[in-house]
């Protein structure tokens, strides 16, 4: 009985993490879709670089939600990992290795801290290296009063914080 539950569990939170996966990769999308739309309205708009103040907290709001759920995804992978594969693993008849290899076995892979580090870098360039150069076309056009000058330096910080945050979350250790 204990083991149909957690078998049960053990679905549940791969839907989850499906969901989440899908949910998240999305996000890429619909970031490069709202950066080519503000770029599209600025462009549209001679003369108004404050329109590029745009990009980065769109960058911001959807970088934060794909980190927090590129986060969720590796933490249900992390509990299969490490609590449902040995507690399934200890009522396994006749005793057995892993009852969920697979969840193990891919981070194994020779290449996965190259292809970490890889996105990584694509998810510092979408979502902090493409705010960072909007907010330099609006610098070296001149900012548009203090008010404005004061809230592209207040988007470089939150900017930052989210590179930093993509960072810490990257997983580059090895297994």
């Amino acid at each position: 009985m204990t083991g149909r539950l957690l078998v049960v569990e053990y679905e549940q939170v791969k839907e989850e993490q499906r969901a989440r996966i899908g949910f998240r990769d999305n996000l890429l999308y619909a970031t490069l879709a709202s950066m080519a739309a503000i770029i599209t309205f600025t462009l549209q708009k001679p003369g108004r670089p404050e329109l590029l103040l745009l990009l980065p907290p769109a960058s911001v709001v959807l970088g934060w939600t794909y980190l927090v759920n590129d986060e969720k995804i590796s933490a249900i992978g992390r509990y299969v990992r490490e609590e449902l594969d040995p507690r399934l693993t200890a009522l396994a008849v006749p005793p057995r290795g892993q009852v969920f290899g697979w969840e193990s076995a891919h981070r194994s892979d020779r290449r996965r801290v190259s292809r970490k580090r890889l996105q990584l870098g694509v998810d510092l360039l979408l979502f902090c290296a493409a705010p960072l150069a909007a907010l330099t076309v609006y610098w070296s056009k001149g900012p548009a009063g203090a008010v404005l000058f004061t809230v592209s330096l207040a988007e470089t910080a939150l900017v930052a914080v989210l590179g930093a945050q993509i960072t810490r979350y990257a997983d580059l250790r090895r297994p």
